[in-house]
């Protein structure tokens, strides 16, 4: 059956908070559609929780070039300063057009937007903690989701909701289009489009613990590999300190930037030995390592791979009285604060905040690296910075490259509305000064055998049991803590995986509607190509810098690792390139990270 074809001048995939802020602005100036895998509102944006960062200084004083100094000092100075500095500087102006457009921000008792500490934000000058974070109780995420569906709705931004992207379309060099799967009918359908921005967020489900949603699969990455295009600074995977014991569901930030403290099974405040100045806001990279090694070192809570956090007032009280603060919380004070996390813990672990410790433990939560692109979201095809023409790329399936080796929270929703806002900017212009590319002879005969391949496939191997191997081989060998030996057999295995999808794979499901079986099988295919391309990127880069941390080389080596890796996948086999260099525009230079 022939694909069902429509026609806009621009397209977004993916409706976060990056495809959503990306569709308004170019909503604004050419006709507009969204096509998302999920309804819009179920993205997984809306699971962030503690604040987007904005230099405001609502509070107390903040300067934008803080912001900017410590996104780069986050990053172990990989961040591309000159993205730094659009991150910072622009995220004053878009945090103040979220609230004109209505998303409720918590206030202060005059009115201004609240704002809260987060890990790694920071007085440059005093070196403490600086209140950055615009925060709407422990839901922001999901009010920026909200806030910014309504808006598209009144620009007409057209959705199609439940419609799964699995191929785009290229006419030489050019992108004039892609591909997508209807869900309730199993048909493809084709979308021809002058501009096309993908922004379908990240894959943490290559591990086997992690905060991401089932469907965050790495669709859009792998899509772009299996056209000859390039991945940028993929080793780098930041696992957030503090996901629940045992399920890896987030527990925002937030909990410690309004006080709340990480305990070892002695009872100690052990951040105070590896941070000793900004101690549990300490960046996440850092923290995460720091309760890695309290656990290793026999200090997990009754022996087992779990710390505290603690949010008791009668112990966040203690330590703010010791460090000289007149401030004083109470359980009312922390249930308006914290809500949802509350609920979580009350609902999934039955443990109650206000009266225990939370267990947590680091889980997988989010990529630093991704599809290549410059400050205005353009995709790079080479590094030294070709782009694709008419092809864009915005939130967490990008690297700007504003995150480096580690993203400082609360950056993610920034980058997502800042870099989501450009994107949809630069495409109006692009639009309007330039014609449709023709679309290629069948322009879904590729993915439409793929997708038969799948359906028919009648070997021995089912799809969630090679999931389960891909995750836990990943879990194990490309985690917190890496070494050569365990990322050569990660490759391996990863190879060997990637072998049985091609050649034994099994499905259940025959059908068309609502065929889940065959989309999860598709999805298993991203996941490993992802998975292989970041296990080669890890064991490539021979050196620690923020959330790759290798046994065997400890040391950060700014002499041949201040650059930034780029990754062809070539069959089997991964091509790397280290060839290009840090932005230092705004001439941060690295130094120690002195916490």
């Amino acid at each position: 059956m022939a694909a069902k074809v429509h026609q806009f001048d621009a397209v977004v995939v993916g409706a976060g908070g990056a495809g959503l802020m990306a569709a308004l602005y170019a909503s604004r100036g050419v006709r507009t559609a969204v096509i998302s895998k999920l309804y819009p509102t179920r993205s997984h944006t809306g699971t962030a929780q503690g604040g987007i960062g904005a230099a405001l200084g609502n509070l107390e004083e903040d300067r934008w070039e803080w912001h900017a100094y410590d996104t780069v000092k986050g990053g172990d100075f990989l961040s591309d300063q000159n993205a730094a500095g659009v991150l910072a500087r622009d995220a004053i102006e878009a945090v103040i057009e979220l609230e004109h457009m209505g998303l409720p921000f918590d206030r202060t008792d005059d009115g201004r937007i609240s704002q809260r500490r987060f890990g790694g934000h920071t007085n440059n000058e005093t070196k403490k903690p600086v209140r950055r974070a615009c925060h709407s109780a422990d839901r922001t995420g999901h009010m920026i989701l909200q806030t910014l569906y309504q808006n598209c709705i009144k620009e007409k931004v057209t959705f199609f909701d439940e419609f799964q992207v699995v191929d785009i379309i290229m006419n030489g060099n050019v992108a004039c289009g892609v591909v997508a799967y209807e869900i309730d009918t199993g048909e493809l359908h084709v979308f021809h489009a002058k501009a096309i921005c993908f922004a379908t967020g990240g894959w943490g489900r290559c591990w086997q613990t992690t905060s991401n949603a089932h469907s965050l699969t790495g669709d859009g990455p792998a899509i772009f590999l299996r056209h000859g295009l390039p991945m940028e600074d993929m080793e780098f995977y930041q696992f957030h300190p503090t996901g629940i014991y045992g399920m890896g569901i987030l527990i925002t930030e937030g909990v410690r930037g309004e006080g709340g403290v990480l305990l070892n099974s002695k009872g100690e405040r052990f951040m105070e030995r590896y941070a000793p100045t900004i101690k549990d806001l300490a960046s996440r990279d850092v923290v995460s390592r720091s309760i890695y090694l309290e656990i290793r070192d026999g200090r997990g809570i009754n022996g087992k791979p779990y710390v505290h956090l603690d949010v008791r007032p009668e112990t966040v009280n203690r330590y703010l009285a010791e460090a000289g603060e007149s401030r004083r919380i109470d359980a009312a004070y922390i249930e308006s604060k914290l809500p949802d996390i509350l609920d979580f813990c009350r609902t999934y672990l039955g443990v109650d905040p206000v009266k225990e410790p939370m267990p947590i433990a680091p889980t997988a939560h989010y990529a630093m690296g991704g599809i290549p692109t410059n400050i205005d979201s353009e995709v790079l095809s080479t590094p030294d910075g070709n782009v694709v023409p008419g092809m864009y790329a915005a939130g967490e399936v990008a690297c700007v490259s504003v995150h480096g080796a580690n993203r400082l929270g609360t950056n993610s929703l920034t980058d997502l509305v800042v870099f989501g806002r450009r994107a949809g900017m630069r495409m109006i212009e692009y639009c309007k000064n330039t014609n449709f590319t023709p679309l290629p002879d069948e322009p879904d005969g590729s993915v439409r055998r793929e997708i038969e391949r799948i359906r028919n496939a009648n070997g021995k191997a089912k799809p969630h049991e090679i999931r389960a191997e891909l995750q836990k081989v990943m879990m194990d060998n490309v985690g917190v803590f890496r070494s050569e030996e365990m990322m050569s057999e990660a490759v391996e295995k990863v190879r060997e995986l990637k072998h049985s999808f091609e050649t034994d794979l099994k499905i259940d499901d025959r059908g068309t509607r609502f065929n889940t079986d065959l989309l999860e099988a598709w999805e298993l295919g991203a996941l490993i190509d992802v998975a292989l391309v970041t296990a080669k990127c890890a064991l490539e880069r021979k050196e620690s810098r923020g959330a790759h941390s290798r046994v065997d080389f400890p040391d950060r080596d700014d002499v041949n690792y201040l650059v930034h890796s780029f990754a062809w996948l070539e069959g089997n086999d991964v091509k790397t390139d280290f060839s290009r260099k840090v932005d230092l525009s705004l001439e941060i230079a690295p130094t120690e990270r002195v916490y």
